[in-house]
């Protein structure tokens, strides 16, 4: 297995010229939290100028996609709605389009899920707040919706055992289908130590619970990129995969057959690619980026020459 190459400027053309398309990950590569990292609006301007098509996915389901084009015009960027791919879009659309969803689905998630689901006019129950109450003994007893025939989870900052019991209830129902946006096991939170738990976490318990596996949209999962192919004119092998996650954007990557380019200002560090290459998981071997750089404002300091 060959290690990443760094990108320097002297790589810059042969990378340049490999690709048409771009995909970008979004926390951790264009911005930190709230924060833009320097420069990279610039990136996006200079790629257009170039004739490149730059797209960005997430797997962040806590917004939607109009509220993703909020982000990034406060941050200094200018985008599209449709280039933007969120895991809430991707929920909502796997819904209406693939399983033609006529029901009422059970919505562990956020706000921006429930109005990507109205745009797609998906009728949904579970959202906000649905505190414990009483004893254990007393949750049999929770009232459940005959009209549920669908669970989905998301990101859900009210959280609670009474939903969990409930996603876990509804799904007994072995043709149930049973949907999450993605497994991120954590969320990048910048210079902290809190480890605050992701999707994956709330995915797994509801998998753990229903003695079931959820059926995953976002990235490492392909179906991220067949969607954008459906959207916009996608050949894979003129297409790189911009990330800071190994197990998330340079998985996609590899399992949709793009370049990959890892940058370091975000989850993952040289360091996990060095472990990446001596695990005896062979699928963590095949998970190491084509190059690496610093961050994507050295990138964009490389193309102001160009």
């Amino acid at each position: 297995m060959s290690r990443a190459k760094e990108l320097t400027k002297q790589l810059l053309r042969q990378f340049v010229d490999s690709f048409d398309t771009i995909l970008f990950d979004c926390d951790g590569v264009l911005w930190q939290s709230n924060d833009v990292i320097s420069k990279t609006p610039a990136l996006i301007a200079k790629l257009r100028d170039m004739g490149k098509q730059p797209l960005f996915v997430t797997n962040n389901s806590t917004k939607s996609r109009r509220q993703y084009m909020e982000k990034f015009a406060k941050l200094g960027f200018k985008v599209s709605e449709n280039e933007i791919f969120c895991t809430a879009y991707l929920a909502a659309i796997y819904l209406r389009n693939i399983l033609n969803f006529q029901g009422k689905a059970y919505l562990i998630g956020s706000p921006g899920m429930q109005e990507e689901f109205k745009l797609f006019d998906i009728n949904y129950t579970g959202t906000g707040p649905d505190p414990v109450t009483g004893e254990v003994e007393d949750w049999v007893k929770i009232p459940l919706d005959p009209e549920v025939t669908a669970v989905v989870v998301g990101f859900d900052r009210d959280l609670s055992m009474r939903k969990l019991t409930k996603g876990a209830t509804y799904l007994q129902d072995p043709k149930m289908p049973f949907i999450a946006t993605n497994t991120d096991s954590c969320l990048p939170i910048k210079d902290s130590q809190f480890l605050i738990p992701g999707t994956g976490s709330i995915v797994s318990a509801v998998e753990t619970a229903a003695g079931r596996d959820a059926l995953v949209l976002g990235k490492p999962h392909k179906f991220m990129v067949d969607l954008i192919k459906e959207k916009f004119t996608l050949e894979p092998r003129r297409t790189v995969m911009v990330g800071d996650r190994l197990n998330t954007d340079i998985q996609l990557g590899k399992n949709a057959d793009l370049h990959t380019l890892l940058v370091l200002t975000g989850v993952s560090k040289l360091s996990d690619v060095d472990s990446n290459l001596e695990s005896s998981d062979p699928t963590d071997r095949e998970c190491i980026p084509d190059y690496y750089i610093e961050s994507l404002t050295k990138l964009t300091e490389y193309l102001s020459d160009f």
